[in-house]
């Protein structure tokens, strides 16, 4: 049985693989083609919209909703990166790397509430 790591790396890459052949090869009745026809502006959009779904469905602790909208959000953050040309590999990557850092807390800025 494969380890989760494996199955969400065969998650996405099957996802991001799906979303590839529809930009290659439209197929009629595809949403995803349809967001490839639209362009930029309304993947983006979706993006924004999904972002906030996920916001609202987690802040009212609704986590089976959550669950949905983080996947909506997911698929179209795929549809973006498929558009713009960036390889889930990069991603994966970059998220790998982050993974194996430690003590990379950012020192914020403080702000004295009473002046």
């Amino acid at each position: 049985m494969p380890c989760l790591g494996e199955l969400m790396n065969d998650v996405l890459n099957a996802l991001y693989q799906t979303i590839v052949d529809r930009k290659n090869n439209p197929a009629e009745g595809s949403y995803t083609c349809y967001l490839f026809d639209k362009g930029l502006d309304k993947i983006l959009k979706k993006c924004g919209e999904e972002c906030s779904e996920t916001i609202i469905a987690a802040k009212n602790g609704d986590n089976a909703e959550t669950v949905l909208e983080i996947s909506d959000l997911i698929y179209h953050i795929m549809v973006m990166m498929v558009n713009q040309g960036i390889p889930l590999e990069d991603v994966l990557n970059e998220l790998d790397k982050r993974s194996n850092k430690t003590g990379n807390l950012k020192k914020f800025h403080q702000v004295d509430k009473n002046t």
